[in-house]
């Protein structure tokens, strides 16, 4: 339940990066949850190979380096689902950083739900 629950929550995450951020474009909503699904599997994936590779960078920037990684794994989203559009860095890093504040309020409703 709380899988289908994040993946929900990301989709619809999506949708609201399309209308905020310029340069980013989500087609529909049904595009937005095939992205959603991709870009966890990509962040399962992938991301944690691109972590170990680039410690050093990242010790050297005091972890700020991740949030260009997490750019990297959105821009990779993209162009794996048709329908997502990004045109350039500043999108997708402004697109990583809204997902990334999402992601920390769907923790954070899920850890109360689960305490009460």
């Amino acid at each position: 339940m709380k899988l289908i629950f994040r993946w929900l929550i990301n989709a619809v995450a999506l949708l609201l990066v399309a209308n905020i951020v310029p340069g980013f474009g989500v087609d529909t909503f049904y595009t937005a949850l095939i992205a959603a699904l991709v870009l966890g599997l990509v962040n399962a994936l992938i991301r944690p190979i691109l972590l170990i590779l680039t410690l050093p960078i990242s010790i050297l920037t005091l972890g700020l380096f991740t949030f260009v990684i997490n750019a990297f794994m959105v821009w990779l989203m993209s162009t794996i689902v048709k329908g997502v559009t990004i045109t350039g860095f500043m999108a997708a890093f402004l697109a990583a950083l809204f997902l990334w504040v999402v992601s920390m309020g769907t923790n954070w409703l899920i850890k109360h739900a689960e305490e009460s």
